[in-house]
């Protein structure tokens, strides 16, 4: 799951590793994704660290009776100097950088320390493996970021990374990865009905 929205998503901010809070408007699509999940047996809860994505896992930890596990692991991509500026602020001060982003180039580090979409890449895929190998034939649940969603779909679907995205990164959406013990694969994709209604059956199983 994405996290729920935050005033930084609403102005097309950078977030990265800031550790940015639920606005209003997220914490009720945190509240709704909780109930969305109540009749779901996890067997665990992981998280990033940053506060909008645990206070996201928070809801769903309560319906669930369960502990959210932070992991730092989980975390957004590290954007460096992207940190706190705008898309339109980059693009009128830093264009050239900003372009190079948005093309996905896999190798382009980030100005001051960011990381590339590669090592971006084999950060998520490293900790997905890792929950996915720590919980054999269970089920659980993953609060994380946009970029790290994205390259989960990648990593679950095969589109290289420097493919053009085509697939939604919705807000506390609900995503159901596969996984047989060596490869991923894609159930579902960007759920998001619990947010439209306030009492929506438990998201199906199969």
């Amino acid at each position: 799951m994405r996290h729920g929205v935050t005033s930084w998503n609403r102005a097309r901010r950078f977030q990265g590793h800031t550790d940015i809070g639920l606005d209003d408007e997220g914490h009720e699509q945190a509240s709704r994704t909780g109930q969305r999940l109540r009749g779901l047996p996890l067997a665990a809860i992981y998280s990033s660290d940053l506060a909008r994505a645990m206070e996201t896992a928070a809801p769903i930890a309560r319906a669930q009776g369960l502990a959210v596990t932070p992991e730092p692991e989980l975390r957004e991509r590290f954007y460096g100097s992207f940190e706190g500026r705008t898309h339109d602020e980059l693009l009128r001060d830093q264009a050239a950088l900003f372009e190079r982003w948005r093309a996905r180039e896999p190798d382009f580090a980030l100005p001051d320390g960011g990381e590339s979409l590669r090592a971006f890449a084999a950060r998520v895929e490293r900790v997905i493996r890792r929950i996915a190998a720590a919980h054999p034939g269970a089920r659980v649940a993953v609060v994380t970021h946009g970029g790290v969603l994205d390259c989960v779909y990648r990593l679950a679907t095969g589109i290289a990374l420097d493919a053009a995205r085509e697939h939604h990164l919705l807000n506390a959406s609900i995503n159901l990865i596969s996984w047989d013990g060596e490869r991923f694969a894609l159930s579902a994709w960007g759920d998001v009905a619990h947010l439209c209604q306030a009492d929506q059956a438990p998201v199906p199983v199969g």
